[in-house]
């Protein structure tokens, strides 16, 4: 019984969580900007993990969906609250946002 619960423990272990999928330093910038209204969907914007909220956005390509970051879109301002933020930066938090589970 003890290695049957060690093996179901070890199994669990390997599942990875939404944080995961992101290195510390963009998830600190996913937290400073992109958090508040991502995660809740404040202003109508797309809730992070939500696949068909984010579906026909991700359709329009990272070059597209990265200039709507970097230029504002509806409620969200220029760069989303991140100034200092870089295209990759910029794509690797619109990947997480529409993946994360």
């Amino acid at each position: 019984m003890k290695q049957l619960t060690m093996i179901v423990a070890l199994l669990f272990a390997g599942i990875a969580t939404a944080d995961d999928h992101l290195d510390p330093a963009t998830k600190a910038i996913y937290d400073r900007s992109c958090g508040f209204c991502h995660t809740s969907g404040a202003a109508g914007a797309p809730k992070t993990g939500d696949a068909a909220a984010w579906e026909s956005r991700m359709a329009l390509g990272m070059d597209a969906m990265v200039l709507s970051v970097k230029n504002g879109k509806g409620a969200m301002p220029p760069r989303g609250m991140c100034m200092d933020c870089t295209d990759e930066q910029f794509a690797d938090l619109i990947t997480y946002m529409a993946k994360a589970k």
